[in-house]
């Protein structure tokens, strides 16, 4: 059992996360500062750094558990071999949209925080080599609804494309006050009807190879 100062302990790390997460929502990473955070959770900007070196651990101890999650549901779907491949796509991206619209409030954070080249192999930060799993993920299922014989740059631009419309649509939506559900409900039937066009342009354009 944890003695006293173990449980006031583990509470003052909470409400560090607590208080930087609410703040960082509100303002942005960037502009946020560890004395704000310390003074927001109610701890001075010196007991702070006990438990966080500075604001890029608190974004790897906000983010990584919710995108690691993330990363098995859409594995999961991937890895789903009653699926064909369009449908595979469908359900990841489904899963990504429902993920980001049910985290409106942390979305920019968990996502464009430090962010750094979606494609780049070694990035330093922990919370980027999962965001590039993901986006590796997209990749997989974009690259399985394509001809065989689609370039992977070709590949790789068209998941980007595919990867900026996902988020032009979730960022159309971040500051929505309608419940997840029927903001889903709502809006599901555009949402695949976006991926379709998306897909038979990027059929269209790779059938034509080169000179596309």
């Amino acid at each position: 059992m944890p003695n006293r100062q173990e449980i006031r302990s583990e509470e003052t790390r909470r409400a560090i996360l607590a208080a930087a997460g609410t703040l960082f929502a509100e303002r942005g990473f960037d502009a946020v500062t560890m004395r704000e955070i310390a003074k927001q959770a109610g701890c001075s900007h010196t007991t702070i750094y006990l438990y966080f070196k500075d604001k890029e651990a608190l974004l790897h101890h906000l983010s990584m558990e919710p995108l690691q999650s993330l990363h098995q549901q859409m594995e999961a779907f991937l890895r789903d071999q009653t699926l064909a491949p369009a449908d595979s796509l469908q359900a990841v991206t489904r899963t990504f949209v429902r993920f980001c619209l049910a985290n409106r409030n942390m979305y920019t954070i968990f996502f464009m925080a430090k962010a750094s080249r979606v494609d780049e192999e070694t990035p330093a930060l922990e919370v980027q080599q999962i965001r590039n799993r993901l986006f590796g993920l997209l990749r997989q299922a974009v690259r399985a609804c394509l001809p065989p014989d689609t370039p992977d740059d070709r590949v790789l631009a068209y998941t980007r494309i595919y990867f900026f419309t996902l988020h032009g649509i979730i960022g159309t939506y971040t500051h929505s006050a309608e419940p997840l559900d029927h903001l889903l409900k709502r809006l599901e039937p555009t949402f695949d009807l976006a991926w379709d066009v998306l897909l038979a342009g990027f059929h269209h354009t790779a059938t034509k190879g080169s000179g596309a």
